[in-house]
This record gives C-alpha cells, structure tokens and sequence, in this order.
C-alpha cells in the first residue's frame, strides 16, 4: 500500500508539472493572428458568458488510470502462474 501511495503522488505531481509546462510553452510559442480577429469582432455580443468544466476531472481520471495501470501488472502475472 506504500508503494501505491508513493506512486500515486509521485504521478499526480509529474502530471499537474507536465500540463504547467504544457500551458507555458503553448503560450510562449503562440502568435496570434490580429486581422482575421478584428475582422470577427464585429458580429460578436457584447455580453459575456463564462462557462467551463472542472479542471478535477481530468486529474481524477489520470489518478484513476494510473491506480489501474499500476494494479493491472499483478492481476495478470497472478492469473498467468496457474
């Protein structure tokens, strides 16, 4: 069990790290293009709506996938030895 609690620490930080830096460089790297924006503009509303899913989500189902893909390894060499 320590060793599932360590690797799943140990998984959620390298992947919250990965999508940090995933966020940065996309943001780095991107150039945005100001003339087709501004064209656009003009049919847009003025009033705004904030709308979104939960960023838990996604990091509850990588919790979820690594628990499975740490498990599974032993599942399968038990059923495998008889």
């Amino acid at each position: 069990m320590k060793k599932f609690i360590v690797f799943s620490i140990s998984f959620i930080a390298l992947f919250a790290v990965f999508q940090i830096l995933s966020g940065y460089f996309m943001t780095l790297f991107y150039t945005p293009d100001m003339t087709s924006a501004w064209s656009q503009s003009g049919s847009l509303s003025s009033s705004v709506t904030i709308a979104g899913s939960s960023s838990f989500s996604p990091l509850l189902l990588a919790f979820l996938a690594a628990g499975i893909a740490y498990f599974s390894p032993k599942i399968f060499i038990k059923n495998s030895s008889k």
